[in-house]
Protein backbone atom coordinates (compact mmCIF):
# COMPACT_ATOMS: atom_id res chain seq x y z
CA UNK A 1 0.00 0.00 0.00
CA UNK A 2 1.02 3.67 -0.90
CA UNK A 3 1.88 6.53 1.59
CA UNK A 4 0.41 9.73 1.22
CA UNK A 5 3.07 12.28 2.04
CA UNK A 6 2.30 15.95 2.61
CA UNK A 7 5.60 16.79 1.14
CA UNK A 8 5.37 20.98 1.16
CA UNK A 9 7.44 24.06 2.00
CA UNK A 10 6.64 26.46 5.02
CA UNK A 11 7.77 29.55 6.54
CA UNK A 12 8.71 29.63 10.29
CA UNK A 13 5.51 30.57 11.34
CA UNK A 14 3.76 27.87 9.48
CA UNK A 15 2.28 29.29 5.86
CA UNK A 16 2.49 27.58 2.92
CA UNK A 17 1.98 31.14 1.44
CA UNK A 18 1.15 34.74 0.97
CA UNK A 19 -2.81 35.41 1.21
CA UNK A 20 -3.30 34.93 -2.04
CA UNK A 21 -1.73 31.66 -2.13
CA UNK A 22 1.60 32.37 -4.12
CA UNK A 23 4.77 30.83 -2.67
CA UNK A 24 7.70 32.05 -4.96
CA UNK A 25 9.31 34.29 -2.75
CA UNK A 26 10.59 30.56 -1.02
CA UNK A 27 12.85 30.30 -4.19
CA UNK A 28 14.66 33.75 -2.84
CA UNK A 29 15.48 30.98 0.48
CA UNK A 30 17.17 28.30 -1.56
CA UNK A 31 21.16 28.06 -1.19
CA UNK A 32 23.21 25.57 -3.26
CA UNK A 33 23.62 23.24 -0.71
CA UNK A 34 19.50 22.77 -0.02
CA UNK A 35 19.07 22.80 -3.63
CA UNK A 36 21.58 19.95 -4.08
CA UNK A 37 19.91 18.10 -1.30
CA UNK A 38 16.44 18.65 -2.90
CA UNK A 39 18.08 17.70 -6.43
CA UNK A 40 19.25 14.48 -4.75
CA UNK A 41 16.92 13.18 -3.02
CA UNK A 42 14.06 14.20 -3.41
CA UNK A 43 14.04 14.86 -7.51
CA UNK A 44 10.83 14.11 -8.45
CA UNK A 45 9.53 16.93 -6.46
CA UNK A 46 11.12 19.52 -8.97
CA UNK A 47 8.92 20.70 -11.67
CA UNK A 48 9.44 18.90 -15.36
CA UNK A 49 10.95 22.68 -16.15
CA UNK A 50 13.23 22.96 -12.97
CA UNK A 51 14.30 19.48 -13.24
CA UNK A 52 15.33 20.63 -17.22
CA UNK A 53 16.99 23.64 -16.44
CA UNK A 54 19.12 22.00 -13.53
CA UNK A 55 20.06 18.84 -15.36
CA UNK A 56 18.55 16.57 -13.64
CA UNK A 57 15.60 15.55 -16.21
CA UNK A 58 17.26 11.96 -16.56
CA UNK A 59 16.92 11.43 -12.23
CA UNK A 60 14.38 8.51 -10.97
CA UNK A 61 11.96 9.27 -8.53
CA UNK A 62 13.11 8.11 -5.12
CA UNK A 63 10.34 8.61 -2.95
CA UNK A 64 6.91 9.18 -5.42
CA UNK A 65 5.31 8.42 -8.81
CA UNK A 66 2.51 10.29 -7.80
CA UNK A 67 1.61 13.85 -6.96
CA UNK A 68 -1.89 14.93 -6.11
CA UNK A 69 -2.63 19.00 -6.38
CA UNK A 70 -5.29 20.79 -5.74
CA UNK A 71 -6.63 23.43 -8.92
CA UNK A 72 -4.79 26.29 -7.36
CA UNK A 73 -1.45 24.74 -7.14
CA UNK A 74 -2.20 23.71 -10.65
CA UNK A 75 -3.04 27.26 -11.90
CA UNK A 76 0.46 29.07 -12.10
CA UNK A 77 1.93 26.62 -14.31
CA UNK A 78 -0.81 26.38 -16.27
CA UNK A 79 -1.03 30.10 -16.88
CA UNK A 80 2.29 29.95 -18.43
CA UNK A 81 1.71 26.89 -20.55
CA UNK A 82 3.12 24.08 -18.21
CA UNK A 83 0.26 21.62 -18.52
CA UNK A 84 2.32 18.78 -17.30
CA UNK A 85 4.02 20.04 -14.34
CA UNK A 86 5.47 16.35 -13.35
CA UNK A 87 5.43 14.79 -16.42
CA UNK A 88 8.21 12.54 -15.41
CA UNK A 89 6.09 11.06 -12.55
CA UNK A 90 3.38 8.31 -14.05
CA UNK A 91 0.69 9.89 -12.54
CA UNK A 92 -0.21 13.48 -12.18
CA UNK A 93 -3.70 14.30 -10.57
CA UNK A 94 -5.71 17.91 -9.84
CA UNK A 95 -8.45 17.92 -7.87
CA UNK A 96 -10.46 20.32 -9.45
CA UNK A 97 -14.62 20.96 -8.96
CA UNK A 98 -14.17 23.75 -11.86
CA UNK A 99 -12.08 22.31 -14.35
CA UNK A 100 -14.56 19.64 -16.97
CA UNK A 101 -11.26 17.96 -19.07
CA UNK A 102 -8.22 17.86 -18.09
CA UNK A 103 -5.26 20.45 -20.40
CA UNK A 104 -3.10 17.65 -20.97
CA UNK A 105 -3.50 14.22 -21.20
CA UNK A 106 -0.93 12.95 -19.09
CA UNK A 107 -3.05 14.45 -16.09
CA UNK A 108 -6.21 13.34 -14.26
CA UNK A 109 -9.37 14.90 -12.81
CA UNK A 110 -10.01 13.90 -9.37
CA UNK A 111 -13.52 14.96 -8.41
CA UNK A 112 -16.43 13.40 -6.42
CA UNK A 113 -15.71 11.62 -3.28
CA UNK A 114 -11.53 12.72 -2.95
CA UNK A 115 -11.03 10.71 -0.19
CA UNK A 116 -12.28 7.41 -1.23
CA UNK A 117 -10.43 8.58 -5.09
CA UNK A 118 -7.32 8.53 -2.78
CA UNK A 119 -7.67 5.24 -1.17
CA UNK A 120 -8.20 3.63 -4.16
CA UNK A 121 -4.17 5.66 -5.75
CA UNK A 122 -3.18 4.15 -2.16
CA UNK A 123 -4.17 1.08 -2.19
CA UNK A 124 -2.07 0.87 -6.03
CA UNK A 125 1.17 -0.63 -5.81
CA UNK A 126 4.12 2.01 -6.29
CA UNK A 127 6.17 4.28 -4.84
CA UNK A 128 4.54 7.01 -2.68
CA UNK A 129 1.68 9.94 -3.55
CA UNK A 130 2.88 13.43 -3.05
CA UNK A 131 0.45 15.46 -1.81
CA UNK A 132 1.31 18.93 -3.33
CA UNK A 133 -0.89 21.39 -1.58
CA UNK A 134 -2.51 23.45 -0.82
CA UNK A 135 -4.04 23.67 2.53
CA UNK A 136 -7.79 23.21 1.53
CA UNK A 137 -7.01 19.76 0.09
CA UNK A 138 -4.94 19.02 3.01
CA UNK A 139 -7.60 19.76 5.23
CA UNK A 140 -10.29 17.42 3.03
CA UNK A 141 -7.40 15.10 3.28
CA UNK A 142 -5.87 14.89 6.79
CA UNK A 143 -7.14 11.44 8.39
CA UNK A 144 -5.50 9.83 4.99
CA UNK A 145 -2.28 11.19 5.21
CA UNK A 146 0.15 9.52 6.43
CA UNK A 147 3.22 11.15 6.75
CA UNK A 148 4.75 14.84 6.83
CA UNK A 149 7.86 16.17 4.99
CA UNK A 150 8.22 19.65 6.08
CA UNK A 151 10.67 21.99 4.59
CA UNK A 152 11.26 24.92 6.55
CA UNK A 153 12.43 28.20 5.01
CA UNK A 154 14.26 30.93 7.50
CA UNK A 155 11.39 33.62 6.75
CA UNK A 156 8.43 35.06 9.24
CA UNK A 157 5.54 35.97 6.96
CA UNK A 158 3.21 37.40 9.84
CA UNK A 159 0.43 35.93 7.78
CA UNK A 160 -0.53 34.25 4.53
CA UNK A 161 -2.18 30.74 3.51
CA UNK A 162 -1.68 27.98 6.67
CA UNK A 163 -0.34 24.25 5.98
CA UNK A 164 -4.03 23.27 6.64
CA UNK A 165 -7.21 24.14 7.81
CA UNK A 166 -8.29 21.29 9.41
CA UNK A 167 -9.45 22.47 12.72
CA UNK A 168 -8.39 22.09 16.14
CA UNK A 169 -7.41 18.59 17.05
CA UNK A 170 -4.54 16.21 18.16
CA UNK A 171 -2.90 13.93 15.33
CA UNK A 172 0.11 12.45 17.40
CA UNK A 173 3.38 12.34 14.82
CA UNK A 174 6.44 10.34 15.21
CA UNK A 175 9.98 12.28 13.97
CA UNK A 176 11.39 10.28 11.72
CA UNK A 177 14.14 12.62 10.69
CA UNK A 178 15.11 16.29 10.91
CA UNK A 179 18.32 17.67 9.01
CA UNK A 180 19.55 21.45 9.03
CA UNK A 181 20.87 23.31 6.28
CA UNK A 182 23.72 25.83 6.35
CA UNK A 183 21.43 28.68 5.15
CA UNK A 184 18.46 28.48 7.85
CA UNK A 185 16.28 25.53 6.04
CA UNK A 186 15.41 22.35 7.78
CA UNK A 187 13.70 19.55 6.28
CA UNK A 188 11.67 17.00 8.93
CA UNK A 189 9.77 14.11 8.76
CA UNK A 190 7.11 12.92 10.94
CA UNK A 191 4.88 9.76 10.52
CA UNK A 192 1.62 10.04 12.04
CA UNK A 193 0.60 7.85 14.95
CA UNK A 194 -2.53 5.76 13.78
Amino acid sequence: MRKLTYFIATSVDGFIGAPDGDGEFFNSHVDAEFLDHLMTEYPETISALGREHLGIADRAPRHFDAVVMGRRTYEPGLKVGMTSPYGHLPEQYVVSRSLVTAPDPQVWLLGGDLVAAVRELKARDGLGIWLCGGADLATQLIDEIDEFVVKTYPVFLGTGMPMSRAGFGQRPLELTGSRTFGGGQTVTGYAVRR
